[in-house]
């Protein structure tokens, strides 16, 4: 059957919204998707590179992208990961607001493609940094030496050496409001908000985070649905999509369907089945979404 190990830590640095701690040993190889969410994913693998792509076959295919440090940006349609037998790793859901500052460019900037290597973002001193947590024991030991380096790139002044600036005003407003509607809101609701035109507000929040807000609200308002069929699932019962829709903003259960089939490119009934023993293993919930 094989063993499975998860560990969540509070999250220590600003920006990051969750980070948890994997281990799993002795299960087949088996493809994941790694679904679609309002977080970027970083991934810092304790084993081997973490082969991923956007398609099965190339995830499982020679033209996989193979990287020891994942870095996701938004994206609309599922990752698919090729899980090994074996396989660690430490993954952290990061706000797409606090790219500039932990990553040192916007969001944007990494929609051009599903996944990138860390060093190509972080740099050279992040494959050390993944060094030093695979010689170490202690999940709490790791998830220090994670935070501590983030927080160190943090403070660093991205401004003056000309990498990041700041995030408009107006968009992050334009972000919490949707967080705060949990998806539901109008566009011209958030427009007259921020006092900007819903044609200007598309503009620099595309710019920022590579989504339109209305994608955006989209991603947010799926990731309530998602965390509430798998809480059903993890309390041992069945969910109730049609109560899930209507609790988290759908018009019905049909619309809820429609959503799960394009960010999970399947039925809510077969991703649960692939996922079960994950969500019931303890990887569920948060903004991560390449949970292994």
């Amino acid at each position: 059957m094989g063993s499975s190990e998860f560990v969540r830590a509070a999250p220590r640095v600003e920006g990051i919204v969750s980070a948890v701690g994997y281990r799993t040993a002795g299960r087949p190889p088996a493809l994941h998707r790694g679904l679609p969410s309002p977080y970027l994913t970083v991934i810092f693998s304790l084993d081997g590179p973490i082969a991923s792509g956007g398609t099965p076959a190339q995830a499982t295919g020679t033209d996989a992208v193979r990287t020891d440090i994942v870095v996701g940006g938004l994206h609309q349609s599922p990752a698919y990961i090729a899980q090994a037998e074996h396989q660690a790793g430490i993954q952290l859901a990061v706000h797409p607001l606090a790219a500039r500052t932990l990553l040192g460019l916007p969001a944007a900037a990494l929609t051009g493609q599903l996944v990138t290597g860390g060093t190509d973002v972080f740099g050279a001193r992040a494959a050390e940094v993944r060094e030093r947590l695979c010689e170490l024991d202690r999940w709490e030991d790791r998830f220090a030496l994670l935070s501590g380096y983030l927080r160190r790139r943090a403070a660093t002044d991205h401004a003056a050496t000309g990498r990041a600036g700041s995030v408009r005003p107006e968009v992050a407003e334009a972000w919490a409001w949707l967080a705060r509607h949990r998806g539901a809101g109008t566009l011209g609701g958030l427009s007259r908000h921020v006092a900007l035109s819903e044609r200007r507000l598309t503009a620099l929040f595309r710019a920022e985070t590579g989504l339109s807000p209305k994608q955006a609200a989209r991603l947010m308002r799926f990731q309530h649905a998602r965390a509430a069929v798998v809480r059903a699932v993890a309390a041992g019962g069945p969910p109730d999509l049609a109560r899930v829709a209507a609790d988290t903003g759908y018009y019905d259960h049909s619309h809820l369907v429609r959503d799960f089939q394009q960010y999970t490119e399947t039925s809510p009934t077969r991703w649960l089945a692939e996922e079960c023993r994950n969500i019931q293993a303890g990887a569920r919930g948060g903004g991560e979404e390449w949970e292994t």
